[in-house]
């Protein structure tokens, strides 16, 4: 076991809290919009993380801090209530608001690659490498323009795992919901019997720990490429 860096540890830790609210907010706001008030009245349509935390202190707070001292990794997860009876009966609406969770860590990535190339144009950072999450920038100069490199390097990295981890078409995860946009009406029930079955949500996750690692990498190397922030 290597010694974990707690600064380092703290960084991803901030930007992990702040993207996992952005991520449980859109869901909560999404559903809202499209007619159910049940993560609203729970005060998660909110930027603040405290509601967020309230729900999930284990997957937000205490598995992430002893994930990263124990392994040097960040794990952790969080949820947005929604009421199961009107998804059943608002299938498209429902898949709209699992997808909204993704998308927001999407445009996260959008914004941060933005502010990135502002740094690179006006000069304050530099190209680093695109094989360190935490450094596709370097600062030309110590101090806040260095943690602000390190901070935007982060929020792009971990988002776009985020986005990418949630989009698999696996229970529990969001893009299990995409084939609600497509299914007939009539298979709707058996396959929400499916979505919340905790023998297939579990078999769901394994697969997606197992597997992800491998799909993702060819992913990260294209979307940075794409980005402008690959070589």
């Amino acid at each position: 076991m290597t010694n974990p860096d707690l600064v380092e540890g703290l960084k991803w830790y901030l930007v992990f809290l702040g993207s996992t609210t952005v991520h449980e907010a859109a869901h909560a706001w999404s559903a809202w919009k499209l007619g159910d008030d049940t993560a609203a009245r729970g005060g998660q349509v909110s930027l603040d993380p405290t509601p967020h935390i309230r729900r999930a202190p284990w997957g937000m707070v205490v598995v992430p801090l002893l994930s990263w001292l124990l392994g040097g990794r960040l794990i952790g997860w969080a949820s947005a209530p929604y009421d199961p009876v009107w998804a059943q009966k608002n299938p498209s609406r429902a898949a709209l608001m699992a997808l909204a969770g993704p998308a927001a860590n999407l445009l996260l990535v959008l914004l941060g690659a933005l502010l990135l190339h502002v740094g690179l144009e006006w000069n304050f950072f530099q190209q680093g490498s695109a094989w360190s999450s935490a450094h596709l920038v370097m600062a030309q100069k110590d101090g806040l323009t260095e943690f602000a490199a390190t901070m935007l390097s982060i929020t792009v990295s971990l988002n776009l795992l985020l986005a990418c981890f949630n989009l698999l078409p696996l229970p529990p995860l969001d893009g299990a919901s995409l084939p609600l946009l497509l299914l007939p009406r009539r298979v709707m029930p058996r396959y929400f019997e499916l979505l919340h079955h905790p023998a297939v949500s579990g078999i769901g996750l394994l697969l997606a720990w197992q597997f992800f690692g491998e799909l993702f990498d060819p992913i990260r190397a294209g979307a940075l490429k794409l980005l402008g922030l690959g070589f």
